[in-house]
């Protein structure tokens, strides 16, 4: 009922409401399409070429004008299987967590490490400038928990992307893994190593570790080599439980007094050894008798060679030998006695009743 007017307004609507309808019924076939298409190129993706599943053939050999009509029942089919892929990569994701908090207790531990090493490098009194200072310096910033996270779990990706390359050369042995969860952990201004210069009046002087072979003599570098060693064989000591203890170990030096003869360099190598429990053992066959007057004990061996076999023995020089035990005649035969030792005594503990 109504008008002329009221007819025309209403045809005019009806054909506004037509087009726009028209509208939204292309846009949506464009939508379908791309959405047919977006599905076919995900089937073709290279990395889906294994799967042998029908639905992934049929999305490939169907015409795209066919794949919605079978949307609903992929989606019905599929669905068992996205719940336990969806459960797995959950289960994954947690084993990642677990991994990525297991490195980062690692990597912290490693740091606390760094940060002992400095600590247990302190030198004795009676040093000059040296006297209290910290051989080894290592500085880097505290790493935040939030970004040290974050940055471990860049390294686990990394670490299983390449488990899954073929040619990889990117190694994932538990060292290596930590090693470069310290390297990112100290990001991105990493850290910087210095120690003291050895030189005759034992001036506070650090040098980079990089500029140690251009700045170093032979027996410099021998002598910083040696403080380095004892800090770590403290280092270790430590760890162990054993701080308490003044015996961190031997180290048998093959002589080297032919690159450090020099007195002030024997003093320091020796100081920095009774400071952190080393005991040094040097061999040398130099008669130096200025550096070997440094020396509280000194043992004079020969070189034997046994002409037929070609081999070379250490004995004791003859006019020390009638000083040494001698061998039971009436005893079992002796193939190899001990000609000289140096006993280390623990002082005992004293005991609380």
């Amino acid at each position: 009922p109504g008008g002329l007017p009221e007819a025309r307004l209403a045809t005019a609507e009806a054909r506004r409401s037509l087009r726009a309808c028209a509208a939204d019924l292309s846009a949506a076939e464009a939508g379908v399409r791309e959405a047919c298409d977006v599905l076919v190129r995900h089937a073709n993706a290279t990395r889906y070429e294994q799967v042998r599943t029908p639905a992934r053939h049929q999305i490939r050999e169907l015409p795209a004008s066919a794949l919605p009509e079978h949307a609903a029942s992929w989606a019905q089919a599929f669905a068992p299987r996205l719940r336990v892929l969806t459960d797995e990569l959950a289960q994954l994701e947690r084993n990642r967590d677990s991994i990525v908090d297991r490195l980062r207790g690692l990597v912290e531990s490693a740091l606390t490490t760094l940060r002992s090493a400095q600590r247990l490098s302190r030198l004795p009194e009676g040093l000059g400038e040296w006297s209290g200072q910290e051989f080894l310096r290592i500085r880097f910033e505290e790493p935040d928990r939030a970004a040290l996270i974050e940055r471990l779990g860049e390294v686990v990706d990394e670490a299983t992307r390449a488990a899954l390359k073929k040619n990889s050369d990117l190694r994932r042995d538990g060292m290596s893994l930590l090693l470069r969860g310290v390297q990112a952990a100290l990001q991105p201004k990493g850290v910087a190593v210095e120690i003291l210069k050895p030189d005759a009046v034992l001036r506070a002087e650090r040098v980079p570790v990089g500029q140690m072979g251009d700045v170093f003599s032979g027996g410099q570098l021998l002598t910083a080599a040696i403080a380095l060693y004892c800090t770590m064989a403290a280092l270790r000591s430590n760890d162990r439980g054993r701080d308490k203890h003044r015996h961190a170990g031997t180290l048998f030096l093959d002589n080297p007094i032919g690159r450090a003869n020099a007195t002030y360099l024997l003093e320091l190598q020796r100081a920095v050894s009774d400071a952190l429990g080393v005991q040094l053992l040097y061999t040398t066959g130099l008669f130096d008798t200025t550096a070997l007057a440094e020396f509280p004990l000194v043992i004079r061996l020969r070189n034997d060679a046994d002409l037929r076999a070609g081999l070379k023995y250490i004995s004791v020089e003859e006019h020390l030998r009638p000083g040494l035990p001698q061998p039971d005649p009436d005893g079992e035969p002796v193939h190899g006695e001990i000609t000289a030792t140096r006993m280390f005594k623990r002082t005992p503990e004293p005991i609380t009743e």
